[in-house]
C-alpha cells in the first residue's frame, strides 16, 4: 500500500546482523517460515543499491545471528499483467509464501491503490529461493472500499483446505478465500466478520485445535501500530477478540506486520518489524528493522504480552 512508497532499502547482497540479535536487519513486512533447520524471511524490498520496490528477495539463518542472502525471487518486469490497469507506476510489497504439492507459492501485493485498485498476484517455484514464475493473472483485485494487500495463505491440516487472507489499511477490511488445490485459483470467497481492531497484515496459525488470527492495528508509521489477535474454532471464525499482544515501548515503536513460527526444537517466535528509537514524533521516517522475539502461551491458550528485546536478550535458535 502507499505506506511503502517512500521507505528504505533492503540490501540482499550483504546483511549486517546486529551483534547478538535484535534488530536483525533492515526491512519490513517479514513473512517467515522454517525450511528444514533454517529460518527464512521474505520481506518487502529487493536487492540493489536503492529501495525500488520492484522485486523480492529472501534471507535465511541457522542461528539468528548471521543471515544468508538468498537472492532475487521475481522482478516487477517479469509480471506480464502488471501494467494492464494503465496506472502510471506500480510497486511490490508484503510477500507471503506457502508450500503445497512440493512447490513454493509467492503471494504479493501490487499497488498503489489509486488511481486504480491494488491487486494480489501469485508466482510459483520449485525451490524457496526461486526463480518464481508468475501465474499469468492477478488472483484478487481491490475496489469498492476494499484494498487488495497483505496476502497470507494458511494450509489447514484438519480439513486439507488452503485459505487466502488479505486486505486492510484504508478500508481496514479483511477478506478470506478458499483456494483450489493448484494454489493459484480461487475456489470461493468465505464470508467472515471483520475482527475488532483490524487494520492490516493478517496472519493465521493453529495450536492445540485453536485457530489464532493475529493482525496489525493502527497507522504503520505511528506509535499506535501494534499486534492484536482473536481466536476461533475454525480458520474462518467466528472470531473471539483477545486483545493486544505487541505494543510500543520506550525505545521501540510501531511493532507489527508479523509472522509466527515454531522452531525445530519447539519454541514459538514472532518475526516482525519495528522502528528503533525514532527521532521526533509521528509520522516516523527512515528505516524499519526486522526483529524476532519469543512467544509464550498461558495454560488456557492465551498469548501472553510479548516483550521486545535487544542484543543478547533476543532469542536464538538453540533456546529452550
Amino acid at each position: 500500500m502507499r505506506k511503502y512508497l517512500f521507505l528504505p532499502l533492503i540490501l540482499l547482497t550483504s546483511v549486517a546482523a546486529a551483534p547478538g540479535g535484535n534488530p536483525q536487519f533492515e526491512g519490513a513486512d517479514p513473512h517467515a517460515m522454517f525450511i528444514g533447520n533454517e529460518l527464512w524471511v521474505f520481506p518487502t524490498g529487493g536487492p540493489g543499491g536503492s529501495w525500488a520496490a520492484d522485486r523480492f528477495g529472501a534471507f535465511s539463518t541457522r542461528d539468528l545471528k548471521s543471515w544468508r542472502p538468498r537472492g532475487e525471487l521475481i522482478r516487477r518486469d517479469q509480471i506480464g499483467w502488471i501494467e494492464d490497469d494503465g496506472a502510471p507506476e506500480h510497486f511490490l510489497w508484503a510477500p507471503g509464501v506457502a508450500t503445497r504439492n512440493g512447490k513454493y507459492y509467492l503471494y504479493f501485493s501490487v499497488g498503489p491503490q489509486n488511481p486504480t485498485p491494488s491487486r494480489i498476484g501469485v508466482a510459483v517455484a520449485d525451490r524457496p529461493e526461486g526463480p518464481y514464475s508468475d501465474s499469468g493473472r492477478p488472483l484478487v483485485t481491490g475496489g469498492k472500499g476494499f484494498e487488495a494487500i497483505d496476502p497470507m495463505v494458511f494450509n489447514d491440516r484438519r480439513s486439507g483446505k488452503s485459505y487466502l487472507y488479505a486486505g486492510g489499511s484504508a478500508g481496514s477490511r479483511l477478506r478470506v478465500w478458499e483456494l483450489k488445490p493448484d494454489m493459484v485459483t480461487i475456489a470461493r470467497e468465505v464470508p467472515v466478520a471483520n475482527p475488532p481492531q483490524f487494520t492490516e497484515g493478517a496472519f493465521l496459525h493453529e495450536r492445540g485445535g485453536t485457530y489464532y488470527l493475529s493482525y496489525s492495528h493502527g497507522r504503520f508509521n505511528g506509535p499506535d501500530y501494534s499486534v492484536h489477535y482473536a481466536t476461533a474454532p475454525s480458520p474462518v471464525g467466528p472470531w473471539n477478540y483477545r486483545g493486544a499482544i505487541l505494543t510500543s515501548d520506550a525505545t521501540h515503536k510501531g511493532p507489527g506486520h508479523h509472522s509466527f513460527v515454531t522452531t525445530p526444537n519447539g519454541q514459538s517466535l514472532i518475526v516482525y518489524h519495528r522502528w528503533e528509537n525514532p527521532q521526533g514524533g509521528a509520522p516516523y521516517r527512515g528505516e524499519r528493522q526486522v526483529a524476532v522475539d519469543r512467544i509464550r502461551y498461558a495454560r488456557d491458550g492465551r498469548i501472553l504480552p510479548i516483550k521486545m528485546t535487544d542484543g543478547a536478550d533476543a532469542p536464538t535458535l538453540v533456546d529452550k
